[in-house]
């Protein structure tokens, strides 16, 4: 299995990372490393993302969990399981304040390693969305109007 992934200390409160999180056709304005999602995020549907390192290969993918203020899971990949991409966005509130925001991809299945061999460095595509959304999410938490 192959994985990839990022976490960020966010100085916001969980559901302010959530709202981000989930507005999927909000990412191309900010710095999230995706060009545009089609879709809505909701249990069962599909979304295809077109990511600023990849532009010629879209993905698409089934939001497969939602847990609103918590988690979502994507999955994606080749038919019957060949090869199985998994990412999981999960949201921790710290008892200090702030959240924490980590961002995994796995894959995993028989022809993994095949599709592996087309696939980038995920990592720091993941940096660079938990920068983003740290950066946007702090910066609507200490603006006056909230």
């Amino acid at each position: 299995m192959r994985s990839f992934e990022a976490a960020a200390r966010i100085d916001a409160a969980p559901d302010e990372v959530w709202a981000a999180l989930v507005d999927v056709g909000g990412w191309r304005d900010w710095d999230s490393g995706v060009d545009r999602v089609d879709g809505t995020v909701a249990l069962g549907e599909r979304l295809t993302v077109y990511a600023t390192m990849i532009r010629h290969r879209p993905f698409s993918v089934i939001v497969t969990e939602l847990r609103p203020g918590e988690a979502m899971r994507w999955r994606g990949g080749l038919p019957a399981g060949l090869a199985v991409i998994e990412r999981t966005y999960h949201l921790d509130a710290q008892v200090e304040g702030g959240s924490v925001l980590t961002v995994r991809e796995d894959h995993s299945g028989p022809l993994a390693g095949v599709l592996g061999r087309s696939t980038p460095d995920l990592n720091p595509f993941f940096r660079q969305f938990c920068a983003g959304i740290r950066q946007l999410t702090e910066r609507r938490a200490s603006s006056p109007s909230g």
